[in-house]
């Protein structure tokens, strides 16, 4: 049994799962927020390099952040989120409960809002906080273990790479949207509008030397985790363009380890806040391609705390409807006895 759920939603090789021979080392993102200066490079990057058109363009009165989230057209968002000292206390109070239960891990019993706030007193009222900050934080596709958008995909558009990543493949996307629906991070989106944000209908050159395309409606889009730079070796361009290393690529297994030297190093510091996001394969998705290192609980960035890919039930839901069929065979069994014995 755990073989198989582990093949539905545990630790396994999705390379490998997925019929590749040999496949190189899964690659992978380790996003740091802490040190993320809110430059939106890996923003720009990325939408040169894949010729995406600008999208969103605008303030929305609420921060600074002016892309509001991932999308069809936005495969890295850089969010802004303000924090007073208050909340900046309840932070590092819940990361104390997370650390005595064994940090790293993704929220397992996290603290109750009537603890968190009267610890957060406490932590007031005995140490010196900061009146303010920014949590600032490049959010890109998760690139899952399990990846639901994949798994519920009809045509086949979607498919795993070598690299262990989820390509989407625009020429065979029929903008059924169920990958939409899937996706438990609400990244992939179907581009409605292909010219939005491009000034009087004129697209851009890209530093690359491209001329930007217009990119195709009505199919479904996401981070490719610039499959194309892979081939050749080179880093995606997020990463490449990043000033402040916060946004670091290579083998995946090298990414979990940095993370949790670097979430060590914070607690050593007294920062028991920073918690890693996507680094545990035992995770309801088998643990993700993009690791992060977050410095509060994964709501507050827009994060889901407990991602769980479709087929994760799948084994109970067949284990039921066994049961269910078995004990309708053995009614009907019964009822056919009994009328002969009548």
């Amino acid at each position: 049994m755990s073989l198989w759920r582990n093949q539905l939603s545990g630790p396994t090789d999705p390379a490998r799962d997925a019929g590749w021979v040999d496949p190189p080392p899964r690659q992978g993102f380790f996003t740091d927020t802490s040190i993320c200066i809110g430059c939106k490079a890996c923003e720009v990057a990325c939408k040169e390099w894949n010729q995406l058109p600008m999208d969103r363009l605008g303030m929305t009165g609420a921060s600074y952040d002016n892309s509001i989230g991932l999308g069809a057209s936005t495969w890295r968002h850089v969010a802004f989120v303000e924090q007073t000292t208050e909340r900046i206390a309840a932070a590092r109070e819940s990361g104390r409960a997370l650390i005595a239960l064994g940090m790293p891990g993704l929220r397992p019993g996290a603290m109750d809002l009537a603890a968190a706030e009267s610890a957060a007193l406490a932590a007031l009222a005995t140490g010196t906080l900061p009146d303010f900050r920014w949590l600032i934080a490049s959010d890109v596709c998760k690139h899952c273990t399990h990846a639901a958008c994949l798994d519920v995909c009809p045509t086949g558009s979607l498919f795993r790479s070598e690299f262990g990543t989820v390509v989407v493949q625009d020429e065979i996307c029929n903008g059924c949207g169920y990958c939409v629906a899937a996706c438990p991070f609400g990244v992939i989106e179907r581009r409605e509008d292909a010219g939005a944000g491009t000034i009087s209908g004129v697209a851009s050159a890209g530093s690359s030397g491209r001329a930007a395309t217009s990119a195709p409606t009505g199919i479904a889009a996401k981070c490719t985790l610039c499959y194309d730079r892979l081939h050749v070796g080179a880093p995606p361009a997020c990463a490449q363009a990043c000033p402040t290393t916060s946004i670091q690529f290579g083998d995946l297994d090298l990414m979990r380890r940095r993370a949790t030297e670097r979430v060590e190093a914070l607690h050593a510091k007294g920062f028991t806040e920073a918690r890693l996001y996507g680094a545990d394969p035992n995770d309801g998705i088998g643990g993700t391609g993009s690791i992060f290192l977050l410095l509060d609980e994964p709501e507050v960035y827009g994060l889901p705390p407990d991602p769980v890919v479709t087929t994760h039930d799948l084994p109970d839901i067949f284990r039921k409807a066994g049961y269910a069929g078995l004990t309708m065979l053995v009614g009907a069994a019964l009822s056919f006895l009994g009328r002969r014995d009548s």
